[in-house]
């Protein structure tokens, strides 16, 4: 090998020490950032000599630097509602500007999310969360969901405030079977329209005879107000009456026989609810054969009446946004004052079939290159997207003794390389006082 030779992969080796110290430096300083990907160097042989009786022309090193973007992090648990990781090999779709086109989106595992001023969530180096609008069952609105365009800038502070509407009345209640034929008892329960708007509804309990009773429901008053005129289209089983009547008939162990109409309902006429249609309520009042609603025993006072354990539906009043929160499902979802959770976006999970492709914009932020290949969002937990956990982040992968180890050995060859090219200059001052 000739001295020149020497110089010259001694120079390609400082060159590639000098990149793996700085590649452990930069893993050293991110040992706590969120979801950073180790920093590594590969180290190749460069052979552009070759050997004969005469001497040998050496070659050096060449060197390449990539993250190991495939690798996962430790979770950490947070107390964050919107703090969220991936467990596998998906990124969050992410963008620095609410306006720009899917062109212009970005990819990350940094799930340190909250909500910035005008309700966006945004991670911590200031990228935008992108979602799939849902309806309130989570179901994605959008026909291409494995699309880039279905995706937008997750608004929570676009949310208002809501109600739910009464779809079930449940009752648990005992009618007196010692009680005289013709006698009447009466109780009330609230249900809820569209709007949130609270309705009271009379119920009287008729006997008929024995082991036959009908339920009268009177034309529903609102709460808490001067009663209104209202339409007296108070519908059930299809027909406009002034009351809606179920009849019930009871076995002779006190469960239920029979209803008529079966399944029992009612339903609250757009006029009295405020709505643009008719408001459907199923009455839960128990399981033909059973007595796990109402039931006909007899009476535990001295004078025969109603025994009401409880009547429970389903409706709330309107309520003001109190809070979002996103779960393991990626669904990002909407709390209410009133207790209503409903699902506003999904979080989908991008995927490529080289990760190491991706081009590394800053930080931990990366965006899409013809060597990852292909995108694809899916679901979070779908094929190799990797599961969405909520209530946590990804910490960094860098080891730091792993680390420290790599210092060391790259400072010893990084200082053995400097040592050929002093050795290689002494030899070429010897040469030269031969030659005067």
């Amino acid at each position: 090998m000739s001295i020149t030779t020497a110089i010259s992969s001694a120079v390609s080796g400082l060159r590639a020490q000098g990149a793996q110290l700085a590649a452990v430096a930069e893993n050293l300083a991110n040992s706590s950032t969120i979801a950073f990907k180790n920093r590594e160097i590969d180290f190749n042989s460069l052979v552009v000599g070759n050997t004969t009786r005469s001497g040998f022309s050496g070659g050096g090193v060449i060197f390449r630097a990539h993250q190991e973007l495939e690798s996962q992090g430790l979770l950490r648990t947070t107390d964050s509602a919107t703090d969220i990781s991936l467990n596998g090999r998906g990124f969050f779709v992410v963008s620095d500007d609410t306006n720009n086109q899917p062109s212009g989106f970005n990819f990350s595992r940094n799930g340190n999310f909250s909500k910035d001023q005008d309700g966006f969530l945004v991670n911590s180096e200031g990228m935008f969360l992108m979602g799939q609008r849902t309806d309130d069952t989570g179901a994605i609105i959008s026909l291409a969901s494995n699309d880039l365009t279905s995706v937008e800038p997750v608004n929570v502070g676009a949310v208002a405030g809501t109600a739910q509407e009464t779809t079930i009345v449940r009752f648990d209640l005992n009618l007196p079977a010692d009680s005289a034929t013709g006698s009447t008892f009466t109780n009330a329960f609230q249900i809820f329209d569209a709007l949130g708007i609270a309705h009271q509804i009379t119920t009287q309990w008729t006997k008929n005879g024995p082991n036959d009773w009908s339920a009268v429901f009177g034309t529903p008053v609102q709460v808490d107000t001067v009663p209104p005129v209202l339409s007296a289209d108070y519908l059930v089983g299809g027909f406009n009456v002034p009351t809606a009547q179920i009849d019930i008939t009871f076995n002779g162990d006190g469960s239920i026989a029979t209803f008529n109409p079966n399944p029992p309902s009612i339903t609250l006429d757009n006029f009295v609810a405020g709505a643009l249609s008719p408001q459907p309520i199923t009455l839960d009042l128990g399981t033909i054969g059973l007595t796990d609603g109402v039931s006909q025993f007899a009476g535990t006072t001295a004078t025969p009446d109603i025994e009401i354990f409880f009547i429970d539906q389903d409706g709330v009043r309107f309520g003001q946004l109190s809070s979002v929160e996103i779960n393991n499902e990626g669904l990002v979802e909407a709390i209410f004052e009133n207790g209503v959770v409903l699902p506003i976006y999904r979080i989908p999970v991008a995927t490529f079939q080289n990760p190491r492709g991706l081009t590394h914009i800053n930080g931990t932020i990366y965006d899409e290159a013809d060597a990852a290949g292909i995108l694809v969002l899916k679901r979070p937990g779908q094929g190799d997207a990797g599961d969405i956990v909520a209530n946590s982040l990804e910490l960094s992968t860098t080891d730091t003794a792993e680390e420290f180890n790599k210092m060391i050995i790259s400072q010893q060859a990084y200082a053995a390389n400097a040592q050929v090219i002093s050795t290689a200059d002494e030899l070429f001052d010897e040469l030269l006082a031969a030659v005067r």
